[in-house]
């Protein structure tokens, strides 16, 4: 009860705090800095309109400026210094961006960001597009959309338990109460257990592999045919990171299929999967992929029943079938919210920390940046190197922010 109480007084101070900041500033401004009255009111009133909006916006900008821009400052500050005994601080330079780079775990959390990287944003962002268009095709789509979209109000840590659960292991003896182990134990090592286990997966990467390669070579065909499609260095320099980017992953993807079929399967034996170094990190991308599917499929719906009936129409009169309805007419009428949905996605990634915490604390090589930071902050106490890697990840963070607020006032205009 004293909690409830202390709530309801926080916030009726905090309601009571805004109507009488208004109110006064207001009142000073109307009457006090730019009176209505005398020779000058025209030019008062004027002023008074202009100034206005900015006394509304001043207790946003200074908490923008306590909770944003500070920590900004001081986390850089603390990056290139070291904590002394005392809590006095000396200045060391890049002493421990240094140390952080000669760290293994440090690029082990590089590594693991790319793969989260490289597959959440597109799974998540193919999945939520799957279910915007095939909810908008049946009676039942609103419960649908809903059921999707519900693990968006359950935390990451409440998502990462109801998963760790999925994955539990127990002894051969007890009956499994994870679901995994308990579909796990069904294969015997027969040509069902061949064909569920390694082909289809096997097919599936490699699918994907065929795709990036494709992707790859649209942006970089150009440049293997010498054509100069303008767009400057920047431009040229985009589509060689990009073909290196996609050289690397579909190396990275028939690596994976070769290890499909060479890995050692111990059938009839429950698997702790979380242990497992580099399948586990796939485990853990599932719970986020689980969650933003529904953030993806909102916002790509709405793009979707915002693309023109004519367009469609005169498509399906020119024969074209659904999937070429969906695959040349609309997708690339919203291929921009496909993008911003992307790049959102991205950026939840580059921060994703609550789900490694809950489920592996980093261990067995699914190390992430945020969790490396924490563990250094808080752990080790080494303010240094944890304020440097926050650096690396608000550096990693800021040119997709700078490209969403670019083409959002782009599209604006």
């Amino acid at each position: 009860m004293d909690q409830a109480l202390q709530a309801l007084i926080t916030i009726v101070i905090g309601v009571g705090g805004c109507i009488g900041y208004f109110y006064a500033s207001n009142l000073f401004l109307d009457k006090v800095l730019f009176p209505a009255t005398g020779a000058n009111i025209g030019r008062n009133i004027n002023r008074a309109n202009q100034i206005r909006p900015w006394l509304f916006l001043a207790p946003a900008l200074v908490a923008l400026g306590l909770y944003l821009a500070y920590p900004v400052f001081a986390t850089l500050w603390l990056s290139v210094h070291k904590q002394l005994a005392g809590g006095a601080e000396q200045f060391v330079g890049f002493a421990n961006y240094s140390q952080m780079m000669s760290e293994d775990k440090f690029w082990e959390s590089m590594r693991n960001n790319m793969l989260w990287l490289i597959v959440v944003p597109a799974a998540s962002t193919a999945f939520g597009l799957l279910a915007a268009q095939l909810t908008d095709r049946i009676r039942w789509g609103n419960l649908a959309k809903s059921l999707i979209f519900m693990p968006m109000a359950i935390s990451f840590v409440g998502a990462s338990v109801i998963w760790k659960l999925i994955y539990d292991t127990l002894p051969v003896a007890q009956v499994q109460i994870g679901i995994l182990n308990a579909v796990w134990l069904q294969f015997e090592g027969g040509f069902w257990s061949v064909l569920v286990v390694q082909i289809i997966p096997a097919l599936f990467v490699a699918a994907f592999a065929v795709a990036v390669a494709w992707i790859g070579w649209l942006i970089a065909r150009p440049l293997l045919q010498g054509e100069r499609n303008g767009g400057g260095l920047w431009v040229l320099i985009g589509r060689v990171v990009v073909a290196a980017i996609a050289i690397w992953l579909v190396y990275v993807l028939v690596m994976w299929v070769i290890g499909i079929f060479t890995a050692d399967l111990t059938y009839g034996q429950p698997q702790t999967w979380l242990t497992v170094p580099f399948w586990n990190n796939f485990f853990l991308m599932i719970v986020l992929i689980w969650i933003q599917t529904g953030f993806a499929m909102v916002i790509l719906s709405a793009a979707l029943r915002g693309v023109p009936e004519d367009t469609i129409e005169a498509a399906i009169v020119d024969g074209a079938n659904p999937f070429q309805i969906f695959f040349k007419i609309k997708v690339p009428q919203i291929m921009g919210t496909i993008v911003v949905v992307w790049t959102t996605i991205t950026i939840v990634v580059l921060k994703v920390f609550d789900i490694v915490l809950a489920m592996t604390n980093g261990q067995w090589e699914t190390q992430v940046l945020a969790n490396y930071m924490f563990d250094k902050l808080f752990r080790a106490n080494d303010w240094g190197v944890g304020s440097a890697a926050a650096m690396v990840i608000m550096l990693l963070v800021t040119p997709i922010l700078v490209w969403n607020v670019y083409n959002a006032r782009k599209e604006m205009r």
